[in-house]
């Protein structure tokens, strides 16, 4: 399906979901939460662009600009708009989400040179928490949650128990391959858990459309045929490339980016290998292998 417009959905009583489609390589999710008074942004977008047009959606649902920007967590698609809403705008993230935005800086854009991104700042979070930190939006309550080591080694899960929806960021991407090269295979299975245990009904993936906590189940499926296969082709000495090649995806092969299976089984042969959740691994390797995966055409940037 080709990419549309970026659409707002008004998801619960002053919580609006940002959906970017089709949800493929750097067009991701976001969603604001307003009383009237005071907005709290979830995550903003991958280029000034997009991040603009993020701005003016908020504006056209009558609500103020954020004086809080939460972000689930490091990666360019979900930050790099930050810029745009500050200094108006204070940005929280996990302790590691601020580490990591600022090793990473431009990072996207020596991955898609050729992306226009436009005036973009590296703006980390200035507020940090380490496990569990609760926000106030009016009466409104926000909890952020860290599930631990998962899709990056500094997620941040954004709950609203009073309206029974949750921000996962890039936990889930509903339609899309799952995506745990720079986190832990091990730990989104946790954190998948953590989610499960909210109860929320409504659920705003990182990518792909809205969903509930059937995707949960969807995920955790990918993640558990990745594991097998990494243990049978870590024991045969095959390296990932070679594993991924000889994987019969079946129904997962529907799912987007499907040239992600090879990155997550670097991952999951690191932590075969004793290595820790969330240690670094050879991006340059990684998206190598997975351009061999597309037959030699490097993944593109959407955004």
């Amino acid at each position: 399906m080709p990419a549309t417009d970026p659409y707002t959905v008004q998801i619960a009583p002053q919580v609006h979901a940002y959906v970017q489609p089709d949800g493929g390589w750097c067009l991701n999710n976001a969603g604001f939460v307003s009383d009237g008074e005071s907005t709290l942004l979830v995550d903003t977008t991958a280029t000034e662009r997009r991040a603009r047009a993020l701005r003016e959606a908020v504006l056209a649902t009558g609500v103020p600009l954020p004086r809080t920007l939460v972000n689930t967590h490091h990666h360019g698609d979900h930050t790099y708009g930050n810029g745009v809403f500050v200094p108006e705008a204070v940005v929280i993230g996990h302790d590691s989400c601020r580490s990591e935005a600022l090793s990473a800086g431009h990072q996207l854009h020596l991955l898609w040179p050729r992306t226009d991104f436009g005036d973009i700042r590296i703006t980390a979070p200035t507020v940090t928490y380490n496990d569990r930190l609760t926000v106030h939006v009016g009466e409104i309550e926000v909890r952020l949650i860290h599930p631990g080591v998962a899709h990056t080694p500094g997620d941040t899960i954004v709950h609203l128990p009073g309206q029974g929806v949750v921000f996962t960021g890039d936990l889930i991407f509903q339609g899309g391959t799952p995506f745990v090269p720079m986190g832990s295979l091990s730990g989104s299975l946790r954190a998948l858990e953590m989610l499960r245990s909210l109860d929320a009904t409504t659920v705003v993936p990182g990518h792909g459309p809205l969903t509930d906590p059937s995707a949960y189940d969807a995920t955790e499926r990918y993640l558990r045929y990745v594991a097998e296969l990494a243990l049978d082709g870590h024991a045969k000495g095959r390296t990932p490339l070679e594993t991924a090649r000889e994987a019969d995806l079946g129904v997962f092969a529907e799912l987007r980016e499907s040239e992600r299976m090879v990155a997550n089984l670097h991952r999951a042969y690191a932590e075969l290998n004793g290595e820790p959740d969330g240690s670094p691994l050879d991006a340059a390797a990684l998206f190598a292998d997975m351009a061999a995966m597309n037959g030699g055409v490097p993944v593109a940037c959407h955004a």
